[in-house]
Formats: C-alpha cells, sequence, structure tokens
C-alpha cells in the first residue's frame, strides 16, 4: 500500500459525511486498498456496508467514479441518499427523460459529479465510451457483481459486457461487490471481470440480528397474516412463487386491514414502480412479491421476510432473508414449507431447455429442502453453505436452538426403508425414486408396482404403520445423514451409500427428528435498541413528513437506527445532534432544526427515561404472565416444564431425557417467554443474579457470547439465555 493511501484520512469524511464514527468489518481495508490503484473483489453480506467502499474513496480523490448497477430503483434510491448527504452524484437510465439526461450529460462534461450509477448495457452504447474517456474515470464499481457468473443465482448475460471496459481503461481499478457468492461464484466473478492480482475480502456471512424459522405450511396465506397481524407496526416482504400468490395473499392482509401491495413482472412498470415507492416511503407496510423484486432495495428497516412459498436456491434464499434487518435492529426471518413446494420446482425444472441446467437446478433444490427439514442449527447450516464454519455450539437465533425438536429412535424404519431400497435394486436391477419407495412400504396397488413385481418383496406393505408423508421426511433425512444418496438426474433415484449399506448389516443405531407441529408462528421476538417509544413514533411521523416533502423514502432522511439513538439519547443541541449514528454534517444542517424541536417539545410533556447503556432491550414478553396454560408450548417443552416444577434439576432432566443441558435450559427460556412461572432460584444464588446483570451491562443485552466471556465461563450461554428470557425490566436498571 502506497504512503499516500495508507495516510489518507478516511474518518473525517465518515463522520462528516455519512455520519458513522467506525468502518464496519473490512471497509477501511477494502477502501484503502482501492484508493491504491488495486483491484478489489469484495463480497459483504447484505446490510454489511458494501456501497460506502466505492462512495468514500470517490469523496477523496479527484476524478468520476463509475458505479454499474442492475436496476433503476437501486439506483435512483443511491443517488437520492447521496444527494441526502450532500454528495454530487446522478445516474443515467430509460427512466430518465430526454431533457434531464441532456442536463446530467453537461454536468458530468463540467466535472460536476463524484459519482455516476448506469446500467451495464448503457455502457457500450455508441458515444458513451467517448464521453467516459473524457470524465476523468478514477475507479469502476461493479455492484451485485453475482450477476456476471452464470453459477450465480441472479446471472443476467449484459453484465458480461462490463469486462470489455477493462480493455479501454486498463489502468482504471475495478471493484466488485457481491452479497452472496460460493466459492465457485467468486473465482467466477474474478475471471470474468479480469481482475489482476485483487485483493480479496470475504466478510462473514452470519447475520447475527436475524432469527431463522421454518414452520409446516398448513394454510399458506392465512399463516402469513397471522404472523404480519401479530406485528402491527413493522414493515416487511412476503415472497411467493407465483404471480397470482403474491395478488392473492396482499388481498388477504388488505382484507385485514393491513396495507399490502403485490409487485410481479406481470404488472405494467408504471404499476410496479408505484408500488415499490409506496413501500419505501412507508405507505404499504408489506410488500408481497416475487423474486422479481428486492435486489439491490436499500429499505434499512424491513422486519420480516416471509417465504410463502419454498425458494428455488440457498443463494437466493440468502439474498432475499437478508433484506431484513439491514440497520442492523432485529429482524425476523420465517420459511412455510411443504414437500409439495419441492415437487412443484421439480416440474419447472423439467422445463429448463438445458440438462446441465437442470442438473444443477435439482442440486440447489435438494440442498434447500434439506435446509428446510434439518433439526440442527440453521444459521450453521447456512454458513457451511458458503464455506464458512460457525464458532459455536448452538446460535440463539433459529427455531432449532431456541426450541429444539425432539428426536426418537428411527432405527427400526430406517431399517424398513433401507431394506426396501436393497430389495428393489436387487430384484429388478435398477435404483427408483423416493416415492415408489414409499408406495411399496406402504403396499400401495400401482400401475409401476404391479408392472415391476414389487408387490412380491419382502418389504412390501411393512411400513402400513406410518403414513407416506411421515416415510418421505424419513427418507430425505437418511439421504442429509448420508444413508442413501439421491441422484440429480431428471428421473431422481435414491441410491444406498456405503455408510448405508454397514447400518443395514449392523442394525446401527439411528436417531431420526420429529417434524415440527404445525402451528402459527411464534410471537416472541428478539430486542430492539431500547428507546422512548413515544418519542419514536413522535419522530417516525416527522420523518415522513419530511421525506413527503422531499419527495424521498423516510430513510433515506433518517434510519430507524438513528430515530431510536434520539428518542434513547434526547439530544437538545447541535452538538448532541451531530453525535447520533447517520447524522453528517449536511444532514444535521437540513434536518436537525426540526427534530430538534420535536424532541424539546416532547420533553416539556413527558419525563425523560433512563435506560441501561447496553445495546439491546429484553425480548419483547407477552403480556399474560403466570398464566399457567401451557398450550402453545409443544410436547417436549411441556415435559421439561412439567418435571422442572416437580423438582427435577436441569441437569437430571437432561440426563433422563437424552439431552444435552443447553436443549433443556432452551426450554425452560421458551416457556417464560411464552408466559409461563418458571421458578429460577432453584438454578441462580442472588451473587449468580447480580454477576450476569453486571456482565450483560458491560457487553450488552443482546451479547451473548461477550457476557459468557465476561463471566470466565462460570456459566453456559443456555443459562444466560435463560436469565435473560426472566430479566425483561433489566434495562432499566
Amino acid at each position: 500500500m502506497s504512503a499516500v493511501a495508507a495516510s489518507q484520512d478516511l474518518h473525517t469524511p465518515l463522520r462528516e459525511v455519512f455520519g458513522f464514527d467506525a468502518f464496519r468489518p473490512l471497509q477501511e481495508e477494502i477502501i484503502r486498498d482501492s484508493l491504491n490503484g488495486r483491484d478489489v473483489f469484495a463480497l459483504l453480506p447484505t446490510g454489511g456496508g458494501k456501497s460506502l467502499c466505492y462512495q468514500l474513496p470517490a469523496l477523496v480523490r479527484p476524478g468520476l467514479t463509475v458505479v454499474v448497477s442492475p436496476l433503476i430503483a437501486l439506483m435512483k434510491d443511491q443517488v437520492d441518499q447521496l444527494q441526502a448527504s450532500g454528495v454530487a452524484a446522478t445516474c443515467l437510465n430509460s427512466a430518465v427523460v430526454a431533457s434531464e439526461s441532456r442536463s446530467r450529460l453537461r454536468g458530468l462534461h463540467q466535472g460536476r459529479y463524484k459519482l455516476l450509477y448506469v446500467a451495464p448495457e448503457r455502457l457500450m452504447l455508441s458515444g458513451m465510451l467517448d464521453d467516459l474517456r473524457q470524465w476523468q474515470v478514477e475507479r469502476v464499481a461493479v455492484d451485485e457483481a453475482h450477476c456476471i457468473s452464470e453459477w450465480g443465482h441472479d446471472f443476467r448475460p449484459e453484465y458480461r459486457q462490463i469486462r470489455e471496459l477493462r480493455q479501454h481503461f486498463p489502468g482504471v481499478p475495478f471493484l466488485a461487490l457481491t452479497a452472496t457468492a460460493t466459492e465457485r461464484v467468486r473465482q467466477d466473478i474474478v475471471q470474468q471481470l479480469h481482475l489482476r492480482d485483487p485483493g480479496i475480502y470475504v466478510a462473514s456471512f452470519n447475520r447475527p440480528n436475524l432469527t431463522y424459522r421454518v414452520l409446516p405450511k398448513a394454510s399458506g396465506a392465512e399463516q402469513v397474516v397471522a404472523f404480519v397481524r401479530s406485528r402491527s407496526k413493522e414493515s416487511g416482504i412476503v415472497y411467493c412463487s407465483s404471480r397470482a400468490g403474491t395478488e392473492s395473499t396482499a388481498q388477504k392482509l388488505r382484507a385485514e386491514g393491513i396495507k399490502a401491495a403485490a409487485y410481479h413482472a406481470g404488472l405494467a412498470a408504471t404499476e410496479r414502480s408505484q408500488n415499490q415507492e409506496a413501500f419505501l416511503r412507508d405507505e404499504v407496510r408489506v410488500m408481497c412479491a416475487t423474486i422479481a423484486f428486492g435486489m439491490g432495495i436499500n429499505k434499512p428497516n424491513v422486519r420480516f421476510v416471509i417465504h410463502q412459498d419454498l425458494p428455488k436456491n440457498i443463494e437466493g434464499y440468502y439474498q432475499e432473508t437478508g433484506r431484513a434487518g439491514r440497520d442492523g435492529l432485529p429482524g425476523e426471518c420465517l420459511l412455510l414449507f411443504s414437500p409439495g413446494d419441492a415437487v412443484k420446482q421439480q416440474r419447472f425444472i423439467e422445463e429448463k431447455p438445458d440438462a446441465t441446467e437442470q442438473r444443477v437446478a435439482r442440486e440447489q433444490l435438494q440442498q434447500m429442502v434439506h435446509y428446510a427439514e434439518i433439526g440442527e442449527c440453521r444459521r450453521a447450516a447456512l454458513l457451511d453453505y458458503f464455506g464458512e464454519e460457525f464458532p459455536g455450539t448452538e446460535c440463539g437465533g433459529c427455531d432449532n436452538c431456541l426450541a429444539p425438536r425432539q428426536t426418537w429412535d428411527g432405527t427400526v424404519a430406517a431399517q424398513k426403508l433401507l431394506s426396501c431400497v436393497f430389495r428393489i435394486r436387487q430384484k429388478s436391477g435398477f435404483h427408483v425414486g423416493l416415492n415408489h419407495v414409499v408406495a411399496v412400504l406402504t403396499g400401495a396397488d400401482t400401475e409401476k408396482v404391479r408392472q415391476w413385481g414389487h408387490q412380491d418383496l419382502s418389504t412390501y406393505g411393512i411400513g402400513r404403520d406410518i403414513a407416506r408423508n411421515e416415510w418421505g421426511a424419513v427418507g430425505r433425512e437418511l439421504v442429509r445423514l448420508g444413508f442413501l444418496r439421491q441422484t440429480t438426474e431428471k428421473f431422481s433415484v435414491l441410491e444406498l451409500t456405503a455408510e448405508g449399506i454397514a447400518a443395514l448389516k449392523d442394525r446401527r443405531r439411528v436417531t431420526l427428528t420429529k417434524p415440527r407441529e404445525i402451528l402459527q408462528p411464534n410471537v416472541t421476538r428478539v430486542g430492539n435498541i431500547a428507546c422512548d417509544e413515544l418519542l419514536f413514533d413522535k419522530l417516525r411521523l416527522l420523518r415522513k413528513r419530511v421525506a413527503d416533502e422531499q419527495g424521498v423514502p423516510p430513510y433515506v432522511v433518517f434510519s430507524d437506527v438513528s430515530l431510536r439513538q434520539m428518542a434513547r439519547q434526547y439530544p437538545t443541541a447541535s452538538a448532541e445532534f451531530r453525535r447520533i449514528s447517520g447524522v453528517g454534517e449536511t444532514k444535521l444542517q437540513t434536518y436537525g432544526g426540526a427534530f430538534l424541536e420535536e424532541i424539546a417539545a416532547h420533553l416539556q410533556a413527558n419525563p425523560r427515561q433512563v435506560f441501561a447503556e447496553d445495546s439491546f432491550s429484553a425480548p419483547i414478553q407477552p403480556s399474560r404472565r403466570g398464566s399457567g396454560s401451557t398450550h402453545s408450548l409443544n410436547e417436549s417443552v411441556r415435559e421439561t416444564l412439567g418435571r422442572f416444577r416437580r423438582g427435577e434439576t436441569p441437569e437430571r432432566i437432561a440426563h433422563e431425557r437424552g439431552f444435552v443441558l443447553g436443549t433443556i435450559l432452551g426450554h425452560l427460556s421458551t416457556a417464560l417467554e411464552a408466559g409461563e412461572a418458571v421458578d429460577l432460584s432453584k438454578i441462580f444464588t442472588v451473587d449468580d443474579d447480580a454477576a450476569i446483570a453486571v456482565a450483560f451491562a458491560q457487553n450488552g443485552f443482546g451479547n451473548l457470547y461477550g457476557a459468557a466471556e465476561a463471566l470466565g465461563g462460570r456459566f453456559e450461554q443456555g443459562h444466560l439465555r435463560l436469565w435473560r428470557s426472566a430479566h425483561p425490566a433489566s434495562r432499566g436498571r
């Protein structure tokens, strides 16, 4: 790194223009590498601050930064935010009228802009290259760079044109940014863009503020309505696989008095644009959309993302869930899963003209189904998919860690199914798919069973005691456990692996996971930044008025994080207001007066509230505490709660039930959060209680890892989560 790049003052513009006191992980390293003239590949998760990596360098060096962006909405959104922060930025795309386009071109020729956003297909238009040569291009940033790879989940052929820029601007550094890419896609991006000895930066894929849940799909849209109704002030996205699904779900939400709109490719462009704008401006609370909606949508206060239908692959699922909680505050990600959705996806895959495309799509779909059905930590599974190892044993932020599913001795069932696969192969000389294996096990009288003589097998009908759908779940879990292999050809079949043959011969004990009951989503949520909620609501209304007057989305004025800090710290002077995250000099001058007046007026009529120093409030608790009703708890949690109330210790319950201690402590946490009375004096002494309170106060109420480390390993994370569940009011101490 050159001495200039190493010594460049980056913190002053970071504070004065963008209103931030510190960089997020890897941002400063990426920026300094780029300023040094080096090509850079950066993979930062959604909400990880990719845009700053090219926006800040554009401010500290002369010349123009060209940002290649795939969507008009994304360009407009970023330009609006930059202009609100006092940065000279513009965009050129098909939505800009001719007169305005000429005005912007004049400004570019006169050197008035620091950043230009442009679509990839426009780059190679006649005259554009000549213009770029005159505009002193200092840097080229390729946003959503995974679009250049045919192995990426959102490949766009027009992105391949970008690589031609390298020939025309050989000395200009390139910066490729994406939020989601496997190792194969990363290598393809570097190769396609001809990046030269690039700095490679891959941040953690972990989004600790997101909670991941999967529920069996029963009523689909009705489950979505129940979930959204329980979050009366929160904004979210519902992803559906079909256009008709988006329309019907939006209609059901509107029938419940919830402001919702649909977004899909079948709508007229003007209607799509209007619906998107209404969502960005908080005039629509819920957007029901196909995957046509979302890439690059920089709405930071999306509090939940629901997948009403099964996504095609994990990369798309990860990116779509990543649209929740971009502001760093908690977000919920709910997937409603039905094996029937996988069958529908298979039909779509069969319509693909290319055999290789079909094979890749089937493999990706299998991985998505496995994720939906696993009984282990979902966060760890997501990270593993992207080649990252989760450091802990449980994340405390997914349904399988918060309320572990029950297991059962599936040895007999596994023996039956594995034996059936073996007998079919032995008799017929070929393998068959899972559906046919289940048909034989359950004694079905089908044409194929009769045609192949499988009614004569010793395994025919030996599984009539288990329903067909349950056998399907057993089969898929045996694939996940490595006892069976499922091929990815057009006619997918099951094959016994060496592990499966050994398990069959040795009658090895096989533990399987019980599926979750079909229940409505749990409305208990992770915490938020504690603040004066009345003042927060007033500031939100003020933000909306200001945004409407300026014709921009509310988050362009201030994010929810900024408003919550205002409603927590009560700034009454410009110097105090400047210390709020997201308040730069331009925003201080533009908006500071109105917001300071609102805060002062509130304090005249209401007392100032006092909050602890940690960052997050306690989980939201139901109002009925100690009601004694356990109907909302699953069977396993109810058993743990009953045993604990009868005097058994968590350690004894764990030993006798064959669970790890953390699972039992998780059951008690779930019971507490559901409003049940749990006497924790049997677990924590008065000294324990005081020590844990201090650890949370020092490390943040949402930071289990930090609190555990501060306590020197005296308590498991399960103990700390349980304590936290029991102390919703601890923040006010």
